[in-house]
């Protein structure tokens, strides 16, 4: 199943096994995010999110030069020079980082090429990442003489440190996918050959868990990160107290008494 996005430039398709696979699809450009792609994303995004058929997402960039090589350049002087068009700009940006929070299903990304600028930050909106061996990642911010984006640079922090992020964001120099993996930017480095397979079974596996405790362990992390040493909210109470009055609560309970494989609807 095709999710219709407006665009050629942002795909994004629905396999039976319930993993949804969004691909950015600007090769000609390392696949450089367009505005035609920031304007797609929140509807798209909100449409995944509804979908009860689907149980993860997989972000990748179209072919094998680049996850996305961050925005797309050529557009700077008509959108980010002006302060009326970089408003505009930050209005849709916010508008991306806003679906991408509200988006419930896990999310992995798999990377091959270059993971730059924007293209590192939406990378860091996903939960997991799974890169290619050869992959570069880096913020080229500060040779380009623009301001990175607080939310860019808060995400990067929570998830590498001060340290490490004061590098990537003052050298602005590419690393490799083994720097990366050694600060904590991806979950695991890969050879190229195995990365669709590696990715593959891992969404098949969250797939098969409990849609309900999925989100839930989401959420929770999401707050755990953002607010450390805070009890859980209310609405992160409320989705943990959901699993366990669901029938997928009861099913795992049958399902591990009779020694099979459980069937769970997100119910």
């Amino acid at each position: 199943m095709d999710y219709p996005t407006g665009t050629g430039q942002l795909l994004a398709e629905l396999s039976g096994d319930g993993i949804a696979m969004l691909t950015f699809n600007n090769p000609a450009k390392r696949n450089a995010l367009t505005r035609e792609m920031r304007s797609a994303l929140p509807g798209l995004l909100g449409r995944l999110n509804e979908d009860r058929d689907v149980r993860v997402v997989v972000v990748t960039g179209a072919g094998d030069q680049a996850f996305t090589a961050g925005a797309d350049i050529s557009e700077f002087g008509d959108q980010r020079t002006s302060p009326e068009a970089r408003a505009e700009y930050d209005r849709g940006q916010a508008a991306v980082a806003a679906a991408w929070a509200g988006l419930e299903k896990p999310v992995v990304a798999m990377i091959r090429g270059f993971c730059l600028g924007g293209g590192l930050s939406l990378a860091l909106q996903t939960d997991i990442r799974i890169a290619a061996e050869g992959s570069q990642f880096g913020i080229p911010a500060a040779r380009l003489g623009l301001g990175f984006g607080f939310g860019g640079v808060a995400r990067l922090l929570s998830l590498i440190g001060p340290a490490a992020a004061s590098e990537v964001l003052f050298s602005a120099r590419r690393f490799s996918a083994a720097e990366a993996l050694q600060m904590g930017l991806v979950n695991r480095v890969v050879p190229a050959g195995q990365l669709a397979g590696e990715v593959a079974g891992l969404a098949g596996a969250i797939a098969q868990n409990a849609p309900l405790t999925v989100a839930a362990c989401k959420a929770a992390i999401r707050q755990a990160a953002s607010a450390p040493g805070q009890p859980a909210t209310p609405r992160v109470q409320t989705m943990i107290e959901a699993c366990f009055q669901s029938a997928d609560y009861r099913e795992g309970q049958r399902a591990f008494a009779e020694k099979r494989p459980p069937a769970f609807t997100g119910r």
